[in-house]
């Protein structure tokens, strides 16, 4: 599935994350949300092999962002402090080979746009800019400027 790309649209999935498990009880609660966005869309999970195969087609030989948003609530303050991290990703010219290898032998279904950097055979992904973390999943560093800032 496609949706336009904003900040806000992320952390929004991640507060909603955090939200949702928020109680009574003192704590400190992290939301994040990971997406691809390519051409100023989200890329979100694909449904199923064809959906992964035309997600990783487009990606080819192009730049994608990767953003994931952090949401951190103060149970007891109800303070929610929010930070996005973008890093940039360049495919390769993948073949239909190369994408079907992929999807054969990993797990794209439970990842945006249909890939894990850590996982991807080499000769897939051409370069990357910025936290690989943030690729991964969630930015460690972003995550402990965040909390540094809780009241």
């Amino acid at each position: 599935t496609t949706t336009a790309f904003s900040y806000e649209f992320i952390e929004n999935l991640a507060y909603n994350k955090a939200k949702a498990i928020v109680t009574d009880e003192p704590a400190i609660i992290i939301g994040a949300d990971t997406v691809v966005v390519l051409d100023n869309e989200i890329l979100g999970k694909p449904d199923g092999v064809q959906g992964a195969f035309e997600m990783l087609k487009k990606l080819s030989g192009k730049t994608h962002q990767v953003v994931t948003s952090i949401v951190v609530i103060n149970s007891e303050t109800k303070e929610v402090k929010k930070k996005s991290t973008t890093s940039h990703v360049t495919f390769e010219h993948l073949t239909d080979e190369q994408i079907h290898y992929y999807i054969d032998n990993f797990n794209p279904f439970d990842k945006a746009g249909s890939y894990g950097i850590q996982e991807m055979p080499e000769g897939h992904i051409k370069s990357y800019t910025g936290d690989l973390e943030n690729i991964i999943g969630m930015s460690s560093k972003a995550l402990l400027e965040i909390l540094k800032t809780l009241e």
